[in-house]
């Protein structure tokens, strides 16, 4: 888990002033959210002065946009864990992520509705109008689906969830502002769905329109418009709340870059089995996943530190996974069956990190009324999904005094550096 902070020299409210503290989650295909969940759990405990589904407002993309959606409708941190992770929630508030790898079968039937005539258009020009061989191929790709999946089900499942009393799938009668970024296909450009002008459009429309993934899902068509995942523009479109004005603005992002060089063990094959010394030995899956992760990951520092000079009067503070850190990296993106131990894992490191830098995170904090509850940190023995709780034991008395040293070396070091 990696930590990374703007302390812009906050202004201190005034007493009869809230602060306004947002969270901006960026998107990451199922395992972002899971990781946003374990992470939030953590925090959501760990912080006081704070509920993270009663902040002042919330932006999301992708898979960050499903979360933020969810809080947003005042749905706390462990109950979307009961909902997505655990699937112990209510009937109506259970989210089963099998239903994101179902087929698009719609998809399909226009694909072979289309075939005979763009095989015929691309025979018709490879024999008679002197096209090439790999220009009639690329006609025929034109008759291939617009997605492997369907995302149909998010807006029928969240529609369903939000129907909920107390809840709501109209941006405009929500207490909270919510916004949920998008891509205009056609045009390339941003849509920010809960802004005016945007803001009739039902908010488990735009998550789905918001999480389409280019090839696993296909566009969501709203208002003549079709829109794509909101990461291909930006990775965490921050810039949305803070021109809107922010005292504190707490930030996740579930994707970086692994350090292979760095990690503590090398094994990149699930299984065990072998050990990969270099990440191009792991094939074209994981050359890929570091491909993408690192790219999305340069925008996103571009970005924070956009944000440091461009807003001076609202502290950041950032919260990922840890570079070296195999676990991530290692998963699977599109893997449920793992995601009760990824949650765990991010809700551990979170809690790790948290207590590593509790020091210089409580001088970052403290001006905005939020506090780190030492106890619930000092206590080794929590964890997040339901069957590690029973099996959890209370540490011995020798691991609460490492750990006591450790936070002592901890504070120490931060001591230094700050001198």
């Amino acid at each position: 888990m990696f930590l990374n902070s703007i302390d812009s020299h906050p202004m201190t409210q005034p007493n009869a002033q809230k602060p306004r503290i947002a969270l901006a989650l960026a998107g990451g295909g199922p395992l972002g959210a899971i990781y946003e969940i374990g992470a939030l759990c953590a925090l959501d405990e760990a912080l006081g002065g704070v509920k993270f589904n009663e902040l002042h407002a919330y932006i999301g993309v992708s898979a960050g946009g499903f979360i933020a959606a969810g809080l947003a409708n005042g749905i706390t941190p462990r109950e979307l864990c009961a909902s997505f992770i655990e699937n112990t929630g209510s009937r109506a508030d259970v989210f089963d992520p099998s239903v994101l790898v179902r087929p698009a079968w719609g998809e399909y039937a226009k694909s072979l509705a289309k075939l005979p005539s763009v095989a015929a258009q691309a025979g018709l020009r490879y024999a008679f109008k002197g096209g090439s061989l790999m220009a009639a191929f690329e006609r025929l790709g034109s008759a291939l689906p617009a997605g492997i999946f369907s995302n149909a089900m998010i807006d029928t499942q969240l529609r369903k969830q939000f129907s909920a009393p107390g809840r709501t799938n109209d941006f405009r009668q929500l207490k909270r502002k919510l916004v949920l970024v998008a891509t205009d296909l056609d045009s390339g450009d941003s849509a920010e769905f809960g802004r005016p002008g945007l803001d009739h459009v039902p908010i488990s429309k735009a998550v789905q329109a918001s999480s389409a993934l280019p090839g696993l899902f296909p566009p969501v068509e709203i208002d003549g418009h079709c829109y794509v995942d909101g990461a291909l523009k930006k990775t965490l479109h921050a810039s949305v709340l803070l021109d809107e004005g922010l005292d504190l603005l707490i930030c996740l992002n579930p994707l970086v870059p692994f350090d292979s060089t760095r990690a503590p063990a090398r094994r990149l094959l699930s299984s065990g089995d072998a050990v990969i010394p270099k990440l191009s030995d792991g094939g074209l899956p994981v050359v890929l996943s570091q491909t993408f992760r690192t790219m999305i990951h340069s925008r996103l520092e571009l970005g924070m530190k956009g944000y440091e000079h461009s807003h001076p009067h609202t502290t950041i503070v950032l919260f990922e996974p840890d570079h070296r850190d195999p676990e991530m990296f290692l998963a699977n993106t599109f893997s449920y069956r793992q995601r009760r131990a990824l949650a765990e894992h991010a809700y551990q490191q979170t809690r790790k990190i948290l207590r590593k830098r509790r020091t210089a995170l409580s001088a970052q904090f403290a001006p905005h009324g939020v506090t780190i509850q030492q106890d619930v940190l000092d206590d080794l023995g929590r964890t997040l999904v339901s069957h590690q709780r029973a099996q959890a034991s209370v540490r011995n008395r020798s691991g609460r005094a490492l750990h006591k040293l450790e936070q002592t070396l901890n504070d120490l070091e931060h001591a230094i550096q700050a001198a």
